[in-house]
């Protein structure tokens, strides 16, 4: 992590912005502890779904470029804005050619489950657009979520809302990493399906009572065993 006083790629004047992963946008959306957990404490626990997932986002970033009639395709994009002090990748990246020839970026984010109505992914994917319109100056209106499963895409639209919930996710996330902060866990239907459930403990963080007699129980043990 660097001082308050050095200078990053992210700051040319001033002091050194912490860079935060584009991922980590949407996990904080999803569940700010989820995102500390990871980017904080580095905890990952593999199980099938990630590890599909993991599988499915190689494939897609093998790096590659395809021309099409109408637009050119780019795969695996290393991204970055100074401004916001992100870091990242998209995994394609459509360029469309526009009425004079000129290339008009397009997001787009796989995902490996079926189409959802989720609030999470469009954080994720609007931060890679404006990534893109700091490092190419040209304006990004829209991008995709494509979902593997149902072979489809949702459109969306990067709203001054919208925006705005990218900038907001970004200063949380960077307190997070600054801090080195992990919140308290929902323990909500959030939990039921997170592949960290095992790691995080929901249940047992979010009732203090019950955290604490776990807490005593391995200072207990540990005692136990320093005895001759």
């Amino acid at each position: 992590m660097p001082r308050s006083d050095e200078q990053s790629p992210f700051a040319r004047d001033g002091p050194a912005l912490e860079p935060v992963p584009i991922s980590a946008l949407a996990q904080y959306s999803y569940c700010p502890r989820r995102c500390a957990l990871i980017h904080v404490e580095q905890t990952f626990d593999e199980n099938l779904y990630t590890l599909r997932g993991r599988l499915f986002h190689e494939r897609v970033h093998e790096i590659g470029e395809e021309v099409h009639e109408k637009l050119r395709i780019e795969r695996g994009v290393s991204l970055w804005s100074e401004r916001l002090g992100l870091i990242g990748k998209a995994d394609v990246v459509e360029y469309h050619y526009g009425p004079s020839g000129d290339e008009i970026p397009y997001p787009v984010e796989y995902k490996v489950g079926p189409r959802k109505d989720e609030p999470h992914a469009p954080v994720q994917l609007c931060a890679q657009a404006m990534c893109l319109e700091e490092m190419t100056g040209k304006r990004v209106p829209r991008g995709a979520v494509y979902y593997h499963r149902s072979r489809r895409r949702r459109e969306v639209v990067f709203d001054k809302a919208l925006r705005a919930r990218v900038r907001a996710a970004t200063e949380a996330v960077r307190d997070l990493l600054v801090r080195r902060l992990v919140p308290p866990p929902p323990n909500d239907d959030r939990c039921r399906h997170c592949s960290l459930r095992e790691s995080c403990l929901p249940r047992a963080a979010g009732e203090p009572e019950r955290l604490a007699a776990l807490r005593a129980a391995v200072y207990e043990a540990e005692e136990a065993e320093e005895e001759p």
